[in-house]
């Protein structure tokens, strides 16, 4: 699968789960280890895990994606981080996205608007 069609399914999974303010950034040009990083706010940890698990859960059953590798999933679910490969995938609590501000550390990065991902 094209990492922008991955992209975009991802996207749309997270969206199911009432995600805020998703952003999708190309960073292929700026990094070595994959083409996008989507990044997506939750109003409470309870939905930042939600919107974890179902991006997961989504991803294994309907296209046999599983993430090579997760961090943050619990209790707390703050800021946690799917990655799976070609997209890594940011989901924060709303404070924490303003903390740390992924938006304006990649600022170099190109928006991908989401109707460009489909």
């Amino acid at each position: 699968m094209e990492p922008i069609e991955l992209t975009r399914l991802m996207t749309e999974a997270a969206e199911e789960k009432a995600a805020d303010d998703t952003l999708v950034l190309d960073v292929e040009t700026l990094v070595g280890y994959t083409s996008y990083f989507v990044i997506c706010s939750g109003r409470s940890g309870r939905q930042v895990q939600a919107i974890a698990d179902h991006v997961v859960r989504h991803m294994r059953t309907e296209y046999g994606y599983r993430p090579m590798a997760t961090d943050g999933l619990g209790i707390k679910a703050n800021w946690v981080v799917l990655d799976f490969g070609d997209v890594v995938m940011h989901v924060f609590r709303e404070e924490e996205r303003a903390l740390y501000d992924l938006e304006g550390l990649w600022q170099d990065a190109p928006r991908v608007a989401l109707e460009q991902a489909s």
